[in-house]
Parts: C-alpha cells; sequence; structure tokens
C-alpha cells in the first residue's frame, strides 16, 4: 500500500509539557486510520500536526518530520495550501455566521472560483457526500447557525469537502451529536474512503471498530499499539494496556 503520510521521530511541546514523545506512524492511502486512547494522550495534538494547526499557537514546539506524499510539510513556508490538501473537522459543530450556501462555497471562493455553476456543482456535490443535500436544499440561504447540531456537524464535514482535500482528519466528530446523525456520517465515511485517506480520533471504541481498518492506541505521547482491526480488537494486542482500555478497565 502507498504511503500517503509520513511521521518520523515527532515531538510535539506546549511550553515545558511534553505531549508526543518521539512518535513514528505511517498512513496508508485510502485507509481509515482510528486513534483511541485516554483524554490527555496526545491524539488531538497529533491531529493538529498533520496539517499545521499548531502554527496558530506561538507555545506549541514542533520536533521530527511529518511527510505527505514525501515531502516535509514542516518545510514549507506557507502552510494555506497544505489545508487544502489536509481538512479537518472539529469536536464541536461551527457554522460561520453565514448562509449553508455561503459556508460550503466559502473555501472555493477564496481560493479564487468566481464561476457559478461550478460553485453551484461544488454546493451540491459536498452537501450530498455529507448527507445533508435532501435536508437542506430548499433552504440554502438560511442561517447556517439555524441547523440542528448534528446538521451543523455535517455542514462542517462539507465544508472541509469544498477544497478537496486528499486527507480528512476527524476529532470526535460524533461528541455533540445523537447516535441517528453519528450512523449518517459513519455511513458518509465509508464512501468518502474511496477518494482520500481519513484519519480519527475517538473515544468510542466500537466507533473505531466499526469505521477503522487499522487502529492506534495511544498513552501519554505515545502509541503502545498499532494493528488491523481484526487483530487489535481480538486480542492480539502488543500491551496489555491496550486490552485494558479496550474493555474498558481504565479510561
Amino acid at each position: 500500500m502507498k504511503k500517503k503520510i509520513e511521521i518520523k521521530n515527532l515531538k510535539v511541546s506546549y511550553g515545558s509539557k511534553v505531549v508526543i514523545k518521539d512518535l513514528s506512524l505511517d498512513i496508508y492511502q485510502n485507509e481509515v486510520i482510528a486513534i483511541i486512547g485516554p483524554a490527555n494522550s496526545g491524539k488531538s495534538s497529533l491531529l493538529r500536526c498533520l496539517n499545521r494547526m499548531t502554527d496558530f499557537n506561538n507555545e506549541v514546539k514542533v520536533e521530527g518530520s511529518v511527510l505527505l506524499d514525501g515531502q516535509n510539510i514542516y518545510e514549507e513556508e506557507d502552510s494555506t495550501f497544505l489545508r487544502r490538501r489536509v481538512g479537518m473537522v472539529s469536536p464541536l459543530p461551527v457554522g460561520l455566521p453565514m448562509t449553508i450556501q455561503e459556508n460550503v462555497t466559502y473555501a472555493p471562493r477564496m481560493a479564487g472560483c468566481k464561476n457559478k455553476a461550478e460553485l453551484d456543482f461544488i454546493l451540491e456535490d459536498c452537501l450530498k457526500k455529507a448527507a445533508l443535500w435532501d435536508e437542506v436544499k430548499d433552504r440554502l440561504h438560511t442561517l447556517a447557525t439555524k441547523l440542528s447540531g448534528g446538521q451543523q456537524q455535517r455542514l462542517t464535514i462539507a465544508r472541509a469537502l469544498s477544497h478537496h482535500p486528499e486527507v480528512l482528519c476527524l476529532d470526535e466528530f460524533s461528541i455533540a451529536i445523537d447516535p441517528v446523525t453519528t450512523m449518517k456520517i459513519e455511513s458518509v465515511l465509508h464512501e468518502l474512503k474511496k477518494d482520500m485517506t481519513i484519519v480519527m480520533v475517538t473515544n468510542v471504541i466500537n466507533q473505531a471498530k466499526r469505521l477503522g481498518d487499522r487502529t492506534a492506541m495511544m498513552l501519554n505521547g505515545e502509541i503502545l499499539d498499532l494493528d488491523e482491526n481484526s487483530k487489535l480488537f481480538n486480542g492480539q494486542t502488543k500491551d496489555s494496556r491496550t486490552k485494558d482500555y479496550i474493555e474498558g478497565l481504565f479510561g
């Protein structure tokens, strides 16, 4: 399998606090890799490194390398293009204070797209991929902030898809939505995997089992275990703490 992302000897610090310790990980093209582990294990920090959201915090120091298609993303001065290639969906849905249509077409417009037909295609395509089109197609000019929580979460996915990312990062996307909407989004992710690589942080073990091709277990800034789901969730763990976490003995 082709390596899409190669993380090598990654170390992340917030001031004097080290949150990721010498971490190395290969992520393959068109796979869904789930990252599990208790709070404060470094999972979200790892995701932020993949599209350099760490740049927005002056206290963060990143060492090591993150290669996207063989190129070190931390060697590029401008990270704007990177964030078009690596999309991010945060835990809490945040609709921009504009219409549904404007939310989805914002990134393409900022990238210079002015053609109405093209923007309309992007709008419909992304909303359909996020399983939201049928619910909002008759009110595209409504404020996005009036959508339900689950709809806003799917809108953030549609917005992330609007610049055709090669990698989609999801940070506990189901934390603020109901089980029915969660299942809708999981169905969406199964389809999206055909076109992109998906890296997802989740605290829901069954979600990792359902969606992941492989799962990594993180604890204290390190990866304890990484394997195919068919092995990891059937007792074939390298570290006993992984098995204990999966079985709910700590978390």
